[in-house]
């Protein structure tokens, strides 16, 4: 039983471990809308987010099929996607550097405006 108890430390560093590096690599997420969603073209349309820039993330850009239009300083938050032209869009929300430069870390939505 003495012996069991020497691992326990190691066995709660080895589960955080994972846990810890995805937090310093960052993520993104996009809780609304949700990837397949049909929006309204003549609704406030507004993208949710959630940001972990990691180590080399400084603020994010969100973007609407390719093109950015807007850019995001908070960490959590939402949004306006301004009024979106019927047919199917792409919205992403990326993490930049201080160059504002894409990192890779970013998360996108397809949603179809009716």
């Amino acid at each position: 039983m003495k012996n069991r108890l020497h691992f326990a430390p190691l066995l709660a560093l080895a589960l955080a471990f994972p846990l810890t590096t995805l937090a310093q690599e960052g993520s993104v997420s996009i809780s609304a809308p949700a990837d397949g969603a049909k929006l309204q073209a003549a609704a406030d349309n507004r993208v949710t987010y959630e940001i972990v820039p990691g180590p080399k993330g400084d603020h994010s850009h969100l973007y609407v099929d390719g093109k950015e239009v807007a850019v995001l300083r908070e960490l959590k938050g939402s949004a306006s996607l301004k009024t979106l032209a019927a047919g199917p869009h792409e919205i992403c929300v990326k993490v930049v550097n201080k160059n504002h430069t894409p990192i890779g870390v970013e998360k996108c939505v397809k949603v179809m405006v009716e």
